[in-house]
């Protein structure tokens, strides 16, 4: 368990974003929060085993997360899901930046970054689900007040 206040703040948000994903988001959404999940599991099981190669692994789970969101940006295009493929590009050259020049990834930068990148795409899969949310509410407003009968004057 990361023991940072920043960290555990990022991963409170991450658990309220995701939920709000999966109770009251779309199938987009709800696809992208498995996929945060599972990425942050595999994150989370990569460090507490010390596994060998681990900006390698590191790379290769953001680089399954980010296939998985490619998916699901190419069957629904959301403007949320444009920003969160942005953030994992962020990600990726981050990533391929420091394996290309052996840079320690953790050094004050790469956490400083990789907090930054963690958090933009947590807000925009909760600004996803809300977006998701609020369009399903107000397509229910207009669709029961066009059922309702019209008024004569």
């Amino acid at each position: 368990m990361p023991t940072s206040p920043i960290v555990q703040l990022q991963l409170a948000l991450g658990v309220l974003a995701i939920a709000l994903a999966l109770w009251k988001g779309g199938a987009p959404e709800r696809l992208a929060a498995l996929a945060v999940v599972g990425n942050i599991a595999a994150g989370m099981i990569a460090d507490a085993v010390e596994a060998r190669g681990g900006a390698l692994w590191t790379f290769a789970n953001d680089g399954l997360t980010a296939f998985i969101m490619l998916a699901v940006t190419l069957r629904w295009a959301r403007p949320w899901l444009g920003a969160v493929m942005f953030f994992y590009a962020a990600q990726f050259t981050l990533h391929a930046a420091y394996m290309a020049t052996g840079r320690d990834p953790n050094d004050y930068l790469h956490a400083v970054v990789n907090n930054i990148i963690f958090t933009g795409t947590i807000l925009s899969l909760g600004a996803g689900a809300i977006a998701a949310w609020r369009g399903r509410v107000r397509q229910a407003r207009s669709a029961a007040g066009s059922s309702s009968p019209a008024r004569r004057r």
